[in-house]
């Protein structure tokens, strides 16, 4: 082959890979480089977190053991998980409310409990927000789905994720009755409908939430996604990714709890990451990746993206790790309690680092 040939062919390869590198590095550095120190193993339990392990401990029962299989192909046992997750916010001492709509003649619901911010009503130099003069405190929204999917008692998928929301929720309730009501409203929601064929749907529960809150014009500041945080490995390999390409960032041993956003939520992610880092006993990865990216947007934080609030989704990655995802064996024990509850421990420091910003 002529050489002047052989150069062009060169130097177009050359081309293609300082393009490649050049867009893994600014991957990198703004969508996966996270801020704070992370730990490199989980940290023991405290004599607060033995107590919170055990609630959630009953919580995941409760919901996976006794209830069982929850959907509209179980409607029963969807409306008897309902009324559990109602009847515990309201043992927390929390106002409830349920966010019903029809479908296929029979009504669904969302599940809200709500700890009021306090309203300001001037801006003066010191103000948190530059919104914070129009008497409306912004809003927290932290959620999970309770339904399961058809076939599945679904403890990790997800009654992890209300369980832990269930826990926070009342942690909450008591530091209100104990000082100043928080400056931000704290929202626990959970959502009905996440799994298929609901899933990515004008039918899912969260979507036809956030569009109701769109249309009141909440002034939702964060949405935090509670999506399967029960399961780790310290098994080798026991970590993969949606695309080959990730896993020369990230772990290949399922360790740590993600923190996943769309790009348009980074701020947000960051900000989370640095308030769970801070004082955290478990390890902990992030990724503010466009949402296209599979996995990314697969819960209910794509709901609030399509209309217009910030969102991330906290998750250990499910899909990805979990051996019995979607599975009738995904039951109680598979859970990894003690690591499960030192992600719950983190988020309750991080909801009360946002309230401060």
């Amino acid at each position: 082959m002529h050489s002047a040939t052989l150069s062009k062919i060169f130097f177009s390869a050359l081309r293609i890979a300082i393009v490649v590198v050049a867009v893994l590095v600014l991957l990198w550095w703004f969508g996966m480089r996270m801020p704070g120190k992370n730990v490199s193993k989980p940290g023991p339990l405290s004599p607060d977190e033995v107590a919170l392990r055990e609630e959630l401990r009953a919580n995941v029962q409760k919901l996976a053991g006794e209830i069982g299989e929850r959907n509209m192909w179980h409607y029963a046992q969807l409306n008897a998980a309902a009324d559990f997750i109602e009847d515990s916010f309201s043992r927390a001492g929390l106002r409830t409310r349920r966010d019903g709509y029809e479908m296929g003649g029979q009504t669904c619901h969302n599940i809200e409990a709500e700890i009021l911010g306090s309203p300001r009503t001037a801006i003066s130099p010191g103000a948190r927000s530059p919104n914070e003069g129009n008497g409306l405190p912004p809003i927290v929204i932290i959620g999970a789905h309770y339904d399961s999917v058809f076939g599945s008692p679904g403890a990790n998928d997800n009654g992890s994720g209300v369980a832990a929301t269930l826990a926070l929720a009342r942690r909450f309730a008591e530091k209100q009755s104990e000082r100043q009501a928080p400056y931000k409203t704290l929202r626990f929601v959970a959502f009905v409908n996440e799994e298929p064929p609901y899933f990515l749907s004008g039918e899912m529960g969260s979507l036809i939430y956030a569009r109701r809150c769109k249309e009141r014009s909440d002034r939702i500041s964060a949405m935090i996604s509670l999506e399967t945080i029960g399961y780790f490995s310290d098994a080798p390999h026991s970590q993969t990714y949606p695309s080959p390409g990730l896993g020369m960032f990230y772990p290949k041993i399922g360790n740590f709890i993600g923190f996943v956003s769309n790009v348009q939520s980074r701020t947000l992610l960051r900000r989370v990451m640095r308030l769970f880092r801070k004082d955290a006993k478990i390890p902990s990865e992030g990724a503010a990746l466009p949402a296209f990216v599979p996995g990314v947007s697969w819960s209910d934080q794509w709901s609030f993206w399509q209309n217009g609030y910030p969102g991330i989704m906290v998750t250990d990655t499910a899909p990805f790790r979990y051996p019995y995802y979607h599975s009738s064996n995904d039951t109680p024990d598979k859970l990894d309690y003690d690591r499960f509850t030192l992600v719950v421990s983190g988020m309750e420091k991080v909801l009360e680092g946002l309230d401060q910003l």
